[in-house]
């Protein structure tokens, strides 16, 4: 099992910067992936971003002002976001994506961070 535990969500004003953290415990030997989703009220949770094998991805509309980063030492990921907007309010969960055996891949979810843009 691994466990994720995220900070630095917060309020924010349109055009404002926040960076969140995630930091996983546990048997983080296992993890070959880590990433960022949201979640709107009412919305479907969707990707923002995702590091893994050395490759990164964003989706389109976080793209040129999100950045994912991971600091392997700390078993840390971070997602710093410039130029926010508000359709960027949602909640935001870390995801990481474990090897668990030869043939077997699962998911670890963190608690989610509030994110709200608004003037």
């Amino acid at each position: 099992q691994v466990q994720l535990v995220e900070s630095g969500g917060g309020s924010v004003q349109p055009g404002g910067s926040l960076r969140l953290s995630c930091t996983a415990s546990g048997r983080t030997y296992q993890i070959t992936g880590m990433g960022w989703y949201r979640q709107a009220p009412g919305k479907e949770r969707e990707l923002v971003a995702i590091s893994s094998g050395g490759t990164t991805n964003y989706a389109d509309s976080v793209k040129g002002r999100f950045t994912i980063a991971r600091d392997n030492a700390k078993n840390t990921v971070y997602l710093q976001m410039d130029s926010l907007k508000p359709e960027d309010t949602a909640a935001y969960y870390c995801n990481a994506k474990l090897q668990v055996s030869i043939e077997a891949t699962v998911e670890s979810w963190g608690q989610g961070t509030q994110v709200t843009v608004s003037s």
